[in-house]
């Protein structure tokens, strides 16, 4: 896997029943997200790209799906999946990853992508994402699991780091250790959590620039940002608040260590109007613009968008 096999595809918002209407009644501007910065350009409210939950349309039709077929046409898409269990000691679940390819086959978005925890045990969903203790067996299991479905699906796939609030006796590695040793083992991209790194660790005490450090930049394709509930002595992974100051400065650090990443804006509860995320997607932009811009001009020969991908997709485009 290389990271240029993945386009870049702006600054984009996770799509939400409430906001279906209005974004299928508001399509963006035609201006694309990889054109070069200009310094007089004003900036726009409005999201480049979107990130559909892929168990919200795997159904053979209806409203969803009438929904999804507006989208595509409009923007790019990405599949972010939350079913898969990479870590379960389950078999995997060959009728969910028929569905998956064929909901990707029928919507080709720019990738999938699905987290690094387990979700269920014995047959049964617990419907959370729960985290893996950091173990050399663990990564040996979890990295072949990730080989089978890449090979199912036919492409590489995207993992995300989760949020985690208790840790396992056994781990013998920091969580940023298991992730990059995953993504080398398995051969796939990192879908890099911005919150959930901050979440964690406030929780476990350690730090955050460290974690972004230790992680392989030819690997990273994506970020989330979101927002936390702050409970005092411990932080919860919410997503029913505005991103937070410090999420906002790690973030400004991973884009000086990881270049040109598309970014992607989750609010899954307290939901606002769609001008929210657009703005929270444009403050993301604004952030990596600035540093492009410091970029060029304290080393106009160290072409910072080399380290992105392919160029930004049109709203056609077919991966």
């Amino acid at each position: 896997m290389k990271r240029t096999d993945f386009p870049f595809l702006g600054f984009g918002a996770g799509l939400r029943r409430p906001h279906y209407s209005f974004v299928l009644e508001h399509p963006r501007s035609q201006r694309q997200p990889s054109q070069e910065l200009q310094q007089e350009q004003k900036p726009e409210s409005k999201v480049d790209w979107f990130e559909v939950i892929s168990e919200n349309f795997m159904v053979d039709g209806g409203r969803a799906i009438e929904v999804l077929e507006g989208v595509r046409e409009r923007y790019p898409i990405v599949l972010h999946g939350v079913s898969m269990s990479l870590g379960s000691s389950d078999p995997l679940n060959r009728d969910y990853l028929r569905k998956l390819r064929d909901l990707a086959r029928r919507f080709e978005p720019a990738w999938i992508s699905d987290h690094l925890c387990w979700t269920g045990v014995g047959g049964r969903n617990l419907h959370d994402l729960l985290p893996l203790p950091y173990t050399t067996e663990a990564l040996a299991h979890v990295a072949e699991r990730i080989r089978q479905v890449q090979d199912f699906l036919g492409r590489a796939i995207l993992i995300e780091n989760v949020s985690s609030y208790m840790a396992f006796a056994d781990s013998s590695m920091p969580e940023w250790e298991f992730l990059a040793e995953i993504a080398e083992q398995a051969d796939c991209g990192i879908l890099l959590d911005i919150n959930n790194i901050f979440v964690s660790a406030f929780n476990h005490r350690f730090d955050a620039n460290e974690y972004l450090d230790a992680i392989p930049v030819e690997r990273v394709v994506q970020y989330h940002l979101a927002g936390h509930s702050d409970h005092g002595t411990h932080l919860l992974d919410t997503h029913d608040h505005p991103v937070c100051e410090g999420v906002w400065a790690l973030y400004e650090r991973a884009v000086r260590r990881f270049g040109k990443v598309s970014a992607l804006i989750e609010w899954d509860d307290n939901i606002p109007e769609f001008s929210v995320l657009a703005e929270t997607a444009d403050r993301a932009r604004a952030i990596y613009e600035k540093i492009v811009r410091e970029t060029a001009s304290q080393s106009p020969h160290d072409n910072f968008a080399e380290k992105s991908g392919k160029p930004a997709l049109p709203a056609d485009h077919r991966a």
